[in-house]
């Protein structure tokens, strides 16, 4: 396991190789913060990578070709350790493949690359899925930044806002039991933005599907926006533990997401789900820009 640093004229950023995970991203000139520090009273994670399997399955197992197979939440990509690919000045790249410990899981053969470049106040975080196989495979993936809010000591969590690039409103899936009901529900928007309030994830994390939204970001007190993330994914999740008052915020670009309370299908059946023919590759990003 090891931490590799970059950084240019405006922010720097820490990776860990264990998960590929980004642990940090501060501004040069300020030194501030705004990754989640991983404190295990909260959340011990950062930014973890989320792979094959965004969320939970019903039952915690998955049918594929007429046999079981357990997984746990959000994948094993997380806790497995990448290896160092390809570094220089701006951009940094990790791989993790498939070996017999994932394929007892997950039995298709993978190779999974985690990138991360930086252009001035913007880390570019990169996922390349390749398909060696001559046959298809099917994955979900995504990320799970953890932004500290609220930014400064002393402030409250209640005083700030969530802003996304749409105008009058968010439809949210309801999450019961760790899995998608057949509830919705709707927040208004006033200017784009959200009020975060003390009970926002009494029932777990916003998930916002059908190209909602692309671009989400934290909102000080002031009306200043600290830091967006920019996506093309169809779906993202905004999240924060229930009931513990987590001095953070995440927001998390996905292709995939958790069963549904009532899914009892196949792995390749999974709404949300992605598939590749053999050797071919799925490449997706995500933007991070920081003010």
């Amino acid at each position: 396991m090891a931490v590799y640093e970059m950084n240019n004229d405006h922010i720097s950023i820490q990776i860990d190789s264990m998960g590929a995970e980004l642990k940090s991203l501060k501004r040069t000139d300020t030194n501030t913060e705004y990754m989640w520090e991983g404190n295990p009273e909260y959340w011990k994670r950062t930014s973890p990578v989320l792979f094959p399997l965004v969320g939970g399955l019903r039952g915690g197992t998955y049918l594929l070709d007429g046999k079981r197979y357990p997984m746990g939440q959000h994948g094993f990509a997380r806790d497995m350790e990448f290896q160092l690919k390809s570094q220089d000045s701006h951009e940094i790249w990790f791989s993790l493949a498939s070996d017999a410990q994932t394929l007892e899981k997950y039995p298709y053969a993978f190779l999974l690359e985690i990138g991360y470049e930086l252009r001035e106040k913007t880390v570019v975080v990169k996922w390349k899925v390749n398909n060696p196989a001559d046959s298809k495979m099917y994955f979900s993936i995504g990320g799970h930044p953890a932004f500290c809010c609220p930014m400064v000591k002393g402030e409250k969590q209640v005083d700030y806002k969530i802003w996304f690039d749409t105008k009058d409103q968010v439809i949210t899936g309801v999450i019961e039991d760790g899995l998608m009901s057949d509830q919705e529900a709707v927040y208004p928007l006033q200017d784009g933005c959200l009020q975060i309030t003390e009970h926002l994830f009494d029932r777990d994390a916003l998930v916002i599907e059908k190209d909602q939204a692309h671009k989400v970001a934290l909102v000080k007190p002031d009306g200043s926006h600290y830091v967006t993330v920019s996506f093309d994914a169809p779906l993202f999740g905004i999240w924060s533990p229930t009931g513990k008052n987590a001095p953070f915020i995440c927001i998390e670009p996905w292709y995939g997401r958790c069963d549904a309370l009532h899914f009892d299908g196949t792995w390749q059946e999974r709404e949300w789900g992605q598939e590749l023919s053999a050797g071919e590759s799925f490449e997706e990003s995500y933007e991070i820009t920081v003010e």
